[in-house]
């Protein structure tokens, strides 16, 4: 009889602590039904059916991903960025997100997406525009990222191209051409001293 009380408490207990979960703030939990989709809960404590359903969560917070990113300009420079993005999983589409893609949704779309993008948009750029124009060549990345990444429901925060770095050959072609136009304006501007006085 001892055995038998025994075993009933266990079972009980494993049922009643099995009834329930808790989802942490900033994060929806997927509660799945013998390995099926059935619902998305939202952060708190969660009812579910014992050995039925489990609830895996998935992070709605905003997330950041940095990428190495490499490319050709379009005068075909090779181009090695370092590319910080911050984004995050739209929580009402959870579901669609775990059954299309996993809960590693950030190295099977978001990480793969922000390489192709750099490159599509350096490529529309030459080198010397990548660096002359920085932050038009972000603004358009960013909204090319936007566009893609919002058909996986992963919106994006912000994109930020943290630095631009070219062979040292065209570094050293940039640089001289810097100083080569600094001195003109310089010259210009003692010509036009000189002929004052």
């Amino acid at each position: 009889k001892i055995i038998e009380t025994t075993v009933l408490s266990i079972v009980l207990l494993t049922l009643f602590f099995g009834s329930f979960a808790f989802v942490e703030a900033g994060h929806v939990g997927v509660v799945t039904r013998f390995g099926a989709v059935n619902r998305v809960v939202y952060p708190g404590m969660v009812f579910k059916l014992p050995l039925v359903e489990s609830v895996v969560e998935m992070n709605t917070q905003t997330q950041k991903d940095q990428v190495q990113a490499s490319a050709a300009s379009k005068d075909l420079q090779t181009v090695n960025s370092q590319v910080a993005v911050n984004y995050h999983l739209l929580g009402s589409q959870a579901v669609a997100v775990y059954q299309n893609i996993g809960v590693d949704y950030q190295d099977k779309v978001v990480s793969p997406l922000i390489q192709e993008t750099f490159k599509a948009t350096t490529s529309k750029y030459t080198a010397e525009q990548l660096i002359t124009q920085r932050e038009g060549v972000r603004q358009q990345a960013e909204e090319l990222l936007t566009k893609k990444l919002k058909q996986y429901n992963v919106i994006v925060d912000n994109f930020n191209i943290v630095n631009f770095e070219f062979s040292p050959d065209f570094a050293n072609s940039i640089e001289q051409k810097q100083v080569a136009q600094q001195n003109f304006e310089r010259a210009k501007i003692e010509a036009t001293t000189a002929a004052r006085l």
